[in-house]
């Protein structure tokens, strides 16, 4: 069964001879940078090897999150809150957002009191999450027969749906300037005393003087390319949607067995709520020290296998020229295959937990490499030693979500105006200035 399709972009027609800014990836974080950029008055080119939003951007669960993130994540977030319940209006077009809240159940590693730790985060931050008990979770879970104590709820968070976002987005910046290129790869970028003079194309050379790196999975293969050390894997998720169904929760719902939102149309997008599949690559040796204390921390959340994707990545150029064919031209867009066992039981515990899906249908079901880091926060940063270099990348599942606000701190540091939140926590060089690299889960 062949993934999401996002919401059609039309390519422009013809490719710009020079730009201020070139944008590698059209998911919803290089969207984000272009509409970001082009509002200001910068002459950007966004690029897409394939279609907007046709990989992670569209296979998300949908989440606008700011409950159980990494609190170097958590400014980010709030100021992407705000970016997100203004969009629609700003751009004209629909995005699914709707501010629904999350409840978080208290289970497992998400104990009731590492929720009330993880909550201190938000202290002084007027969000409204709490811990709710009892009765309040009936009423915030309609159909729900969990046996909940106690949750985490979060009326901040949200939803918005995927297939729309990240192409309503692109348009978006279109609308205020912006070139929109689909099915063309940027190959490579070209340097000129030491900095950023333009990048090659598979139609042709575009000269610019600035590049934003947002490749989502295949951003560490195209910063290998060109010099750059990005330390990113690739996890896989697998995800459901159903058939619509009434009388089911408006909040979504994430507990240890499965995740649960509802969509646009009346039907959910399920998940499992703790498990991803990890391919055995080459990287995976080659980074392994890198990712050792993140993997010490979450080897339980984590199936690795050895699979196919083996040979493809082996087989994968690592360097080539401008003028070469690059795996971004061979590949279009990733599409691999969800895991069955994952859902069969992210399902059935679905439908346990709320028998009012006993009357829909599994519709679709489809997998994404999410682009993680040692620490599972983004990049976001200057590259120190190439000027006019920047990178996007690494959301580790938590891109969607916080797109619009990671848009705005791009072109932040892009035009050099003061960031709107502080960008010391996502730059590139923590992975080799001696930093204590790690996720934190805030409790």
């Amino acid at each position: 069964m062949p993934g999401p399709k996002p919401n059609p972009v039309e390519s422009d027609l013809s490719l710009p001879k020079n730009i201020d800014v070139v944008i590698v990836g059209g998911g919803i974080i290089g969207a984000a940078s272009a509409l970001e950029l082009a509002e200001r008055g910068v002459s950007v080119l966004l690029c897409e090897k394939g279609q907007i939003g046709a990989e992670q951007s569209s296979r998300n669960w949908g989440w606008v999150r700011l409950g159980m993130r990494d609190p170097r994540e958590i400014p980010l977030m709030l100021e992407s809150i705000r970016i997100w319940q203004g969009l629609e209006a700003r751009l004209g077009r629909k995005t699914g957002y709707v501010q629904s809240g999350i409840v978080f159940a208290a289970s497992g590693r998400r104990s009731h009191r590492n929720l009330e730790r993880w909550l201190e985060n938000l202290d002084g931050r007027q969000t409204g999450a709490r811990m709710v008990f009892g009765p309040e979770l009936d009423t915030l879970l309609a159909g729900q027969v969990l046996d909940l104590t106690s949750a985490l709820h979060t009326p901040l968070d949200g939803r918005a749906e995927p297939q729309w976002a990240a192409p309503a987005i692109a348009e978006g910046a279109r609308d205020r300037g912006a070139v929109v290129m689909t099915n063309c790869a940027v190959r490579s970028v070209e340097t000129q005393a030491g900095r950023i003079a333009g990048v090659m194309t598979e139609r042709g050379r575009v000269a610019c003087s600035q590049v934003v790196l947002a490749g989502g999975a295949w951003s560490r293969l195209f910063a290998d390319n060109a010099g750059i050390h990005l330390p990113q894997l690739k996890v896989l998720n697998t995800v459901l949607r159903t058939s619509p169904v009434e009388g089911g929760p408006e909040a979504a719902l994430w507990s240890d067995d499965f995740a649960i939102r509802k969509r646009a149309d009346g039907g959910y997008v399920v998940a499992s709520g703790h498990q991803n599949t990890v391919d055995i690559v080459p990287d995976s040796f080659r980074l392994a020290r890198e990712f050792l204390p993140a993997l010490a921390q979450d080897w339980r959340s984590l199936r690795f296998r050895l699979s196919r994707r083996w040979i493809e990545e082996m087989r994968q150029n690592r360097r080539w020229q401008p003028t070469d064919v690059t795996p971004f031209e061979l590949c279009r867009t990733l599409d691999p295959e969800p895991c069955a066992r994952v859902l069969r039981r992210s399902w059935a515990d679905a439908r346990r937990a709320f028998p009012v899906l006993g009357a829909a249908e599994i519709v679709q079901s489809w997998a994404g490499m999410i682009d993680v880091t040692p620490d599972a926060i983004p990049v976001i940063s200057s590259v120190e030693d190439l000027p006019g270099m920047y990178i996007a990348t690494g959301f580790s599942g938590h891109g969607f979500g916080i797109g619009p606000g990671a848009g705005r701190l791009v072109a932040d540091l892009v035009t050099g105006h003061a960031p709107c939140v502080d960008p010391a926590a996502f730059r590139l060089s923590r992975f080799t200035d001696g930093s204590r690299v790690r996720p934190d889960p805030g409790y």
